[in-house]
């Protein structure tokens, strides 16, 4: 007799049929014992009659989480004893025979409860939490996930490749995993933070559309969007493109339909907007701006030019800018409340947080007898306050305002519960500069990615007096304020690529050792192109409402970087050590 799932049973009324999974639960009613079984569709309840006596004896050992194998008949329960919250609820199964496949001991989690264990406990005994539902339904919608991707990409002619996990140590912008060489004593491979020299290399052999999904590695701290050490990415490249826009609107459908076909969520817009970087920053005080809301930071350094208030005037006066934000229903905020958000302000280097609310037609704020009547008139009509409201401040340099008013935004939004769930909001980042400031070193460096190409090449980089004005064609989009994406226009002309890095004092040798087979590949006909990866364990993440990616892999590291069911990393024996010269 063949074996069929559980949620196939119910369509079988009358039918003799085996099934096998975990016991869900187990009830003694004295004359008759009751097991609810589980397989990966569902729960089905079993009746064991003391008239099949093997079978009784055998069910009086059960226990949660036996795996046991049962045959018997499908029947209709009685009208009173259907249970109409499970789709199982209406049948079940008189059992004839039952096996114990495996017995289980008493479990360290409770994979059904409805108070979960804490995460490490959980990750220490993943294999036990993976039998949650929750966890079941993430691992088949990943696998949906990536079954859509491959249909979208192979109908658009990108051929799937798989390059190098161990290769060459690169400066993408983290810190490389590196892996000891024993054939070539003292030399390392590091594994790829991302496959791009790959995949332009890919470009000039003549490949015209190349993906694939693939495993990167960074040794970043992890955070709630952001697994350690490795991930997963939606990898591609055109070949003969020369403008960032042809890729955007070649992918862009892909994210609109995993949006709203896959995660059934709603567009705010079908329009995805281009939004210059700097555009960005001013705006919204951040590159991956959440467009579910408003509150868009406004400028008032005009507005407080000559101002008698000391905190804004010394901020303009010192090249800086004076900003607000409008808070719906900010004036609803309690002292505590406020004071938290003023912590918030000073993490991101404000000094305190100042501010005016609106009551009853009045302004009411500590600060408010320092400013004039035309100044407290300006920002409540620049920033359309009203009753009810509070307007926020920045005053320091324009850097530092973007971050603190950018950051208040968001925390702004999570206490009002702006952020609807259900609705994904798509932004595309366009001309990021090419160079900034490093915060550690104070030199200039690669904003980005140093691969990329610098609007206007060469021209640009020999003539542009100020660095930090130069663009590079590159491209992120943005879901619901997570970066998903990172992209550009490549660089393929050879002394362009040495000039990028000159800039930065690195010398053509250095260029060389670590570059030397794109380098070289570039000198024997590279056609331009251009593509972008998408983050696939932070898309997923968003789609499915998670709040921590963590929750979207089914054996994740724990938020110190930690395995702590394979405890992972773990020391090795002095002898691997010695094979390898260290």
């Amino acid at each position: 007799m063949s074996r069929v799932l559980i949620t196939e049973a119910v369509s079988r009324v009358g039918e003799q049929l085996s099934i096998a999974g975990w016991v869900h639960s187990r009830r003694d009613h004295g004359g008759l014992i009751f097991i609810d079984v589980r397989d990966h569709t569902g729960v089905l309840q079993l009746v064991i009659n003391p008239e099949v006596p093997e079978a009784f004896k055998l069910a009086e050992e059960l226990r949660d989480e036996y795996v046991v194998k049962v045959t018997g008949v499908i029947r209709e329960r009685a009208p009173e004893l259907k249970n109409d919250k499970i789709p199982t609820g209406g049948v079940e199964l008189a059992v004839e025979g039952l096996t114990i496949l495996n017995r289980a001991e008493a479990l360290p989690i409770q994979p059904f409860a409805e108070a979960q264990a804490n995460e490490d406990l959980r990750f220490k005994y993943r294999y036990l939490d993976l039998r949650r539902p929750a966890i079941q339904t993430m691992l088949r919608k990943r696998a949906e996930m990536y079954r859509r991707i491959h249909e979208y990409m192979d109908t658009r002619d990108f051929i799937e490749i798989t390059t190098p996990i161990l290769a060459n140590s690169s400066p993408e912008g983290a810190r490389d995993f590196l892996i000891p060489s024993r054939l070539q004593e003292g030399k390392f491979y590091a594994l790829p933070q991302a496959p791009q020299q790959f995949k332009q290399l890919l470009m000039v052999g003549g490949v015209p559309r190349y993906y694939q999904l693939a495993a990167c590695f960074r040794d970043e701290d992890p955070r709630a969007d952001r697994l350690y050490g490795e991930f997963y990415q939606l990898d591609l490249e055109m070949s003969f493109v020369e403008d960032g826009e042809e890729v955007r609107q070649t992918v862009e459908p892909l994210i609109k339909q995993l949006a709203t076909d896959f995660a059934g969520k709603r567009l705010l817009s079908e329009e995805v907007p281009r939004i210059p970087y700097r555009e960005a920053m001013e705006k919204y005080g951040s590159d991956k701006p959440d467009l579910r809301y408003g509150m868009e930071l406004i400028e008032l350094s005009d507005v407080f030019a000559s101002s008698e208030f000391s905190v804004f005037k010394n901020a303009i006066t010192s090249g800086g800018a004076v900003k607000a934000i409008r808070v719906e229903r900010g004036a609803e905020l309690s002292r505590s409340q406020i004071d938290k958000f003023t912590e918030v302000a000073k993490s991101e280097g404000a000094g305190g947080l100042a501010y005016l609310t609106y009551r009853d037609g009045e302004v009411q704020s500590p600060i408010a007898k320092f400013m004039s009547e035309a100044e407290l008139s300006a920002v409540r009509e620049r920033t359309g306050a009203q009753d009810g409201d509070a307007v926020f401040f920045g005053a320091d340099t324009r850097g530092v305002v973007n971050a603190v008013l950018g950051k208040l935004r968001i925390e702004f939004a999570k206490h009002f519960e702006l952020r609807d769930p259900n609705v994904v909001a798509l932004a595309w980042i366009v001309d990021f500069p090419f160079y900034e400031i490093n915060e550690s070193t104070r030199k200039l460096d690669f904003g980005h990615n140093p691969f990329s190409m610098p609007k206007g090449g060469m021209e640009t980089l020999e003539n542009t007096e100020n660095k930090l004005d130069i663009i590079a064609d590159q491209y992120d989009m943005v879901m619901n304020g997570y970066e998903i994406c990172s992209g550009g226009v490549r660089n393929h002309n050879p002394e362009v690529l040495y000039k990028v890095f000159g800039i930065l004092d690195f010398s053509p040798e250095y260029v060389e050792e670590k570059f030397g087979a794109m380098l070289n590949a570039f000198k024997f006909g590279a056609p331009p192109h251009a593509g972008c990866a998408f983050g696939i364990d932070r898309i997923l993440m968003e789609l499915m409402s998670e709040d921590n990616v963590r929750e979207v892999v089914a054996f994740p590291k724990n938020g110190s970087g930690v395995d702590v069911m394979m405890n992972s990393p773990s020391l090795v024996d002095a002898h691997q050590l010695k094979e390898l010269g260290l």
